[in-house]
């Protein structure tokens, strides 16, 4: 019994460490992919977060775009830029936009002329794996009319 309660404390202390560890490199994730919202934009206070474990999982975020707003989608995973491959659909899943055509570009700039909710996927590049952890953070100024 001893023995059984102690491999299980073994096991719950080692996920609640990787948890952690996982936490702390989202955050630094995070921290290095916040340098492409820059002054112009406004953080829309969100940090989009997945744990993708191989290159064949795809993260699947949900968000609404306003008409008449300038929007910036930063995308990263690992330190450097270039490791994460996001795409943009509307509500009938037609591709609005893909880094994966201007070689993983870590952000996108683009105009809404009328509101759409939209899904937005993450996967690891095969080619250049990155951490693991994606994150999408998105920024908006309101366009001069």
């Amino acid at each position: 019994m001893k023995r059984i309660l102690g491999r299980t404390l073994v096991v719950a202390l080692i996920l609640t460490a990787t948890s952690f560890n996982s936490k702390a490199q989202c955050d630094t994730i995070a921290k290095v992919c916040a340098k492409h919202i820059i002054a112009q934009f406004i953080s829309d206070g969100q940090q989009y977060r997945s744990l993708l474990l191989n290159p064949d999982e795809t993260a699947e975020f949900k968000t609404t775009f306003f008409g008449e707003t300038v929007y910036r989608i930063a995308a990263c995973s690992g330190l450097t830029d270039g490791n994460l491959i996001f795409n943009v659909y509307d509500q009938e899943r037609n591709i609005i936009f893909t880094n994966k055509d201007v070689k993983n570009a870590p952000y996108w700039d683009f105009k809404v002329k009328s509101t759409v909710d939209v899904v937005i996927e993450a996967k690891l590049d095969p080619a250049n794996s990155g951490s693991g952890c994606a994150v999408l953070l998105i920024g908006f100024k309101q366009s001069k009319k």
